[in-house]
């Protein structure tokens, strides 16, 4: 969960049109870094908290970029606590931002800042890495990162994120490293998915946004010679593992038009 809090900053930052590139490292120690080179955390002071914005956001609740109307028009995560949450479970965590030319520093240990925001040096690209190591205080033995687990989800928000590139690389082993990044969006996510099966038809794929809410839907849908059922479903790159009234409407939907094209084209006996 602290990887995928880090990450959906960084996928965030994506959708909004800022970032590209998000790479993710496991270190020998067992502690995870998430980069992105989108705009990077403001580090200016913040009007109220009589800090840096960055302390803020990495030490109070709420203070995410989810709870700035302008910031983010569609976002994932912990609606806005998830890295002050990070934070809070780490044994150390260092956020490094490089933004408007400059390269700035901050380290916590237990989520309480234990350095000043520094200014260390220039920067010509601009973004925020944050690089953790979770606290064994809090969650015991169960601090080893997993390659599979964090592979597969970051396998699945490339497909959700079509063109953005995300890395992955593991410095316990030598050599360890893949790449993720897709053109085709869900088009190529059902692909995959339906690898070594046979297969029906090409892949049917649409996008529509409704003008008035701005609300936007993408369906993959391709049906191959089995008799289970794969569906997976998803808002704001978050799966629903339970559904949802999206995920009902749409089988409603498609049940209803596969049944009067066949009774139309008198295809039921």
């Amino acid at each position: 969960q602290l990887v995928w809090e880090a990450v959906d900053n960084s996928i965030d930052e994506a959708l909004g049109g800022y970032c590209t590139d998000v790479s993710v490292t496991i270190h020998p120690d067992n502690s995870l870094s998430v980069s992105d080179n989108g705009r990077g955390i403001p580090v200016a002071p913040h009007p109220t908290e009589k800090k840096s914005t960055l302390e803020v956001v990495m030490t109070v609740l709420h203070a995410g970029g989810k709870f700035d109307r302008n910031s983010y028009k569609v976002s994932g995560g912990l609606h806005g606590v998830g890295v002050s949450c990070v934070n809070a479970v780490s044994r150390w965590l260092v956020a490094d931002v490089k933004r408007d030319g400059k390269q700035y520093r901050m380290r916590f240990e237990q989520g309480h800042a234990v350095t000043p925001l520094e200014e260390i040096g220039p920067a010509k690209d601009r973004g925020t890495s944050i690089h953790f190591k979770p606290d064994s205080e809090v969650f015991g033995e169960n601090t080893i990162f997993e390659w599979g687990t964090i592979a597969s989800r970051l396998r699945e928000l490339s497909y959700l994120n079509s063109g953005v590139r995300i890395s992955l690389q593991d410095l316990r082993e030598e050599g360890k490293a893949e790449v993720f990044f897709s053109k085709e969006g869900l088009a190529g996510f059902v692909k995959y998915l339906n690898q070594g099966k046979t297969l029906l038809h090409p892949v049917i794929h649409f996008i529509k946004e409704d003008p008035e809410t701005h609300i936007s839907m993408e369906v993959a849908m391709q049906y191959n010679d089995g008799y289970d059922e794969h569906v997976l479903c998803f808002a704001n790159n978050i799966r629903n593992r339970d559904g949802g009234t999206h995920l009902e409407g749409y089988k409603t939907a498609l049940t209803r038009e596969l049944n009067t094209y066949a009774k139309n084209n008198n295809l039921l006996k």
